[in-house]
This record gives C-alpha cells, structure tokens and sequence, in this order.
C-alpha cells in the first residue's frame, strides 16, 4: 500500500469473488482493521481459524499471518475494511499490538456503539473522498473510532470476568516503559530490569506474541517515530535521529535504510508527496 490511509468496503458481490480467488494467508506492511456490519468472516490468524459472525471487529497487525474470507448473513454482507501505516497514528498503533496480538476478532453487541461505529467509518470516507480531503480530520477519527473499540472491549471483558495471561500483562508492561524511554538510547538490559525479569524471558515473550525481538521492537518504534517527525515537522534527519538516542546521524540512516529500503529524506519527499 502506497498511501498512508485507505479506507473501502466489501459488499456482496465480493463475497463471490473473493472466493474463486487464490486468497493465500499472506502478512501486510501495514496495520489493517475490518468492521464487520453485516455478513461472516472466516478469519485465519495465529494459526488458528475462526469463524465470527457480524456485528464484530477484527485488527490485523502489520506483519501477522493471515487470511479473510467473508460470507454472507441472510443474503447480506457488508464489511468496512481500514489500512494505514504505523506512523498514521503513531501515539496508538503500539498500544492496538498489546490489546489485540492474543484476540485479534471480538463480536460486539449490535447496540448504539456500534452503530457510532459505522458513522465514524462513513466519516472518514466521506473526507478521504472530498476534493482536498484533510488527513489531520481523518487521523483524529481513526483514533477516536479506536478509541470507542477500547472502550466496548473492556466492557465486554468486564461481563466475562476476562483474566490476562501473565505474558500479556508483561508485554503490556513493557510498551508502556517503551513508550515512556523509546527516545532513549537504552537496548535489551534496560527495559529487562525495569520489568524485574531477564533479557531472555523478553525476549521469550515479544518473540511469542508479535514475533520480533525487543530490540526489533524498540526499534520499530523509533522508526514509526521517526516517520512521523519526518512528515509533521520541519526538523532535520540529524535533528530527528538526535532526539530518538541516534549519536550519529550516519547510523540512524543505515537503521532506517536497512528496514524501510530508502533513506529518510527520500522517504519525506516521497510520503509528503503522496498526501500533499
């Protein structure tokens, strides 16, 4: 995906024609969200299949195996589907990855919040699909519709008495300290003893739940900031790897470079560019 934000809907006829397609599990370098109003989906996710029938949610987060394929409900289907880049909601997108990486579906009741749901995500395509849409319009509803998901889930987890599994709570944890120190040039060690626990059980953990190491992680998340500084602000590339524990200027380049495949002043000039 070029842009940084797109927004569609699956309707019946698509039921068909994704079906005769290949549809193969495959993984995304972007964050997807889909929300089901009417129809099925057959999510294959973890490795596990499930089928979930609407009203319901379902966050796909970059990098995750996976496979959709919905089906119709009393002869209807019609499915919101929402991808963006990491760095479109910068201050969010890390805390979806601890809320979602164990129970990426939740059915919702299809009560008024839902229906609150579907106007957000009416919202947003009408701005994206205006003359000169305005993203800053779009970003504050994408993450005030996150913001709605949260608070229907913890309601639902509040009726069914939900308990967290340990490594759920201490990944938790561990954004949480990353979020507050990922402009620090602290590695493995530091984020382990805040924890009270050893690098290796980290690892352990970040490795079971989103399948990267935790340097891999604090590393993406000085990336996904990184971009966002390159495309809000006027700052320069040695300025931004500064503020995000790079001593070097050369150094932070070659990280970003090496994972995203341009250097970050082609990367600015090409996404500002693209929603300019």
């Amino acid at each position: 995906m070029e842009q940084m934000f797109n927004i569609f809907k699956l309707g019946t006829d698509d039921v068909a024609r994704i079906a005769a397609s290949e549809n193969e599990p495959h993984t995304h370098d972007y964050e997807e969200l889909l929300v089901g109003v009417k129809g099925t989906v057959e999510h294959f996710i973890d490795f596990d299949s499930q089928l979930i029938e609407a009203p319901f949610i379902s966050f796909v987060a970059k990098g995750k195996v996976h496979r959709v394929v919905p089906g119709l409900q009393k002869g209807e289907c019609e499915i919101w589907g929402i991808r963006f880049r990491s760095e479109f909601i910068a201050e969010t997108t890390f805390q979806l990855y601890s809320i979602y990486h164990d129970n990426a579906n939740m059915a919702l009741p299809p009560d008024r919040c839902f229906k609150r749901l579907e106007t957000l995500c009416q919202l947003m395509e009408d701005e994206v699909k205006a003359e000169e849409p305005d993203y800053s319009v779009v970003r504050h509803l994408l993450s005030a519709l996150f913001t709605m998901i949260e608070a229907e889930r913890r309601k639902l987890e509040a009726e069914t008495e939900h308990t967290l599994k340990s490594q759920s709570t201490t990944f938790k944890s561990f954004l949480k300290t990353l979020e507050e120190n990922f402009r620090r040039p602290e590695g493995v060690e530091f984020y382990a003893e805040k924890l009270f626990m050893s690098s290796r059980n980290l690892n352990i953990i970040c490795k079971n739940i989103l399948q990267q190491s935790v340097s891999e992680i604090i590393e993406t998340r000085k990336l996904i900031e990184a971009k966002n500084l390159l495309l809000t602000t006027d700052k320069t590339v040695a300025e931004i790897g500064f503020e995000l524990g790079y001593s070097e200027k050369s150094y932070f380049s070659n990280v970003f470079k090496r994972r995203e495949g341009i250097t970050p002043g082609q990367f600015r000039k090409e996404k500002k560019t693209l929603i300019s």
